[in-house]
């Protein structure tokens, strides 16, 4: 039996499953799919938001500035990569102007600091390749870039050290209360157990609730596209910059990553169909154009990468959070900036779990921290010591990002460890680079084979049932 069930292990869950596991607590997070961060939280702006956006009264306005503040603390104990940037938001006629003074109010109201209306030829000074076409933006210091997909992972590894069991593969398909717990149905499988339960699955959120409550929101699943740049075509612009938001969402955005690359989109598009992660070249030409118009010089030939994600918008335009039936919490309906506040949003969920009964007494030996060797960053005249002591860490496998075999080694190595292709590439980045893989695959997938005692048969591209190899051919060769 278990205290608390998280079903999803988003960067929401696994933010929860972080925070309780400080305390005595028996806990396991749920996820349908084969690892953490399978949903929204891998494919997105990656963007920590400063918090003027949200309408100050809404739950987001509440838990903005304070998720980004957590954001860059734990980004900080948990050797998460980030980057403190700063964002515009852009404004070309006096319609988006006033738009500008608006969210300057509001950020006021939500506690930001340090946001100011210039003009565009202070903004010109700030990024010189935007367009001359900009009468002002709204300059955001606290905004920044943070690796989405680690920020998940380290904090559900650290749950993992301290005793969470991580569930991948594991689809709910019902739940029932039984006077003094539920039991969480996964199909054909034997049920799991536990007092209490939180319902975190994103995009699916509704469809959880309804298990155990009548509807109370609606999810409306939204795609958003985005084009990846190759880090070749320079120093485009230091900040993020955002065009003027509208009712559908932040607007089109052109920023860079932590890995120096350049992330242009994301378009709106509502879905009949949740899982629809494809991307069409309609809304890639609307994201062009919004982009090119703030960044003129944007060359999108430099692209080495389309993809998509959905996000969990619902028509209340607020996250929904709250106890909904006996011992059931939602955190649902998490759209941006649901990344920025999922830190927040775990204190809250703390918060009404212990009001509801869940008792909260801290451990006395909680192991936090996280740290991570990327070799790239190792000072060269420590590097030949650094291999000696392991010769792993001279052999290079993904020539892109100078990704060594040592480090794919150390993430199998770690609480979560990668099942899949896009597991190692999510952990220790290769297959980020201008090939995006096609000359590491092969062999990362060598390495996940022999370091996991698998069939290289049975190794995944990335989510369940997207098998690389059909077969052998004659002479022992691996079939495509």
């Amino acid at each position: 039996m278990h205290d608390v069930a998280i079903i999803g292990a988003g960067v929401i869950g696994c933010a929860l499953a972080y925070t309780l596991s400080s305390y005595d607590l028996s806990l396991v997070l749920i996820e349908k799919e084969n690892d953490v961060a399978m949903g929204a939280s891998r494919a997105n702006t990656a963007i920590i938001h400063a918090g003027y956006d949200p309408a100050p009264k809404t739950l987001m306005g509440k838990l903005n500035v304070e998720g980004m503040r957590l954001c860059y603390q734990l980004c900080q104990e948990l050797d998460v990569e980030h980057r403190n940037t700063g964002s515009l938001v852009v404004a070309f006629e006096e319609s988006q102007v006033n738009l500008l003074k608006t969210l300057l109010h509001q950020g006021i109201e939500n506690g930001c600091r340090g946001l100011e209306i210039i003009d565009g030829e202070q903004a010109r000074l700030r990024e010189p390749n935007l367009s001359k076409e900009i009468l002002a933006a709204l300059w955001a210091p606290e905004a920044g870039v943070i690796n989405p997909w680690e920020f998940a992972l380290a904090m559900a590894e650290v749950a993992v050290r301290n005793g969470l069991a991580f569930m991948p593969n594991t689809e709910v398909t019902g739940l029932q209360w039984q006077s003094d717990h539920y039991e969480i149905l996964r199909g054909e499988a034997p049920p799991v157990k536990a007092r209490f339960v939180v319902n975190a699955a994103g995009v699916n959120s509704d469809r959880i609730h309804q298990m155990v409550a009548p509807p109370a929101f609606e999810i409306i699943p939204t795609r958003g596209e985005y084009y990846l740049l190759d880090r070749t075509v320079g120093p485009l612009v230091q900040s993020i910059i955002f065009h003027s938001p509208t009712t559908r969402g932040k607007g089109v955005t052109v920023s860079p990553t932590i890995h120096d690359n350049f992330l242009i989109g994301p378009n709106s598009e509502i879905l009949e169909d949740r899982t629809d992660t494809g991307v069409t070249r309609k809304a890639l030409d609307h994201i062009k154009d919004m982009a090119v118009q703030m960044v003129p010089s944007l060359d999108l030939s430099a692209n080495i990468r389309n993809y998509a994600g959905v996000r969990a918008n619902s028509k209340q335009g607020d996250f929904f959070i709250g106890m909904s039936a006996e011992h059931f919490l939602d955190l649902a309906a998490i759209k941006s900036p649901g990344l920025t506040c999922a830190p927040s949003i775990a204190r809250l969920a703390s918060d009404l779990l212990e009001e509801a009964g869940l008792p909260m007494k801290e451990k006395s030996s909680w192991q936090g921290g996280r740290r991570v060797i990327r070799f790239k960053e190792i000072p060269e005249e420590e590097r030949q010591v650094f291999i000696k002591n392991n010769p792993l860490y001279g052999r290079v496998i993904c020539r892109c990002e100078t990704i060594t075999e040592g480090e794919i080694v150390a993430v199998m190595e770690r609480e979560i460890p990668p099942v899949s292709i896009d597991g190692v590439k999510r952990r220790a980045g290769t297959g980020m680079g201008r090939c995006q893989g096609g000359f590491c695959g092969p062999r990362v997938l060598e390495i996940l084979a022999r370091e996991s005692n698998r069939e290289p048969l049975s190794i995944e591209e990335d989510g369940r049932g997207s098998l690389i190899l059909t077969g052998e051919t004659k002479g022992g060769c691996a079939r495509v």
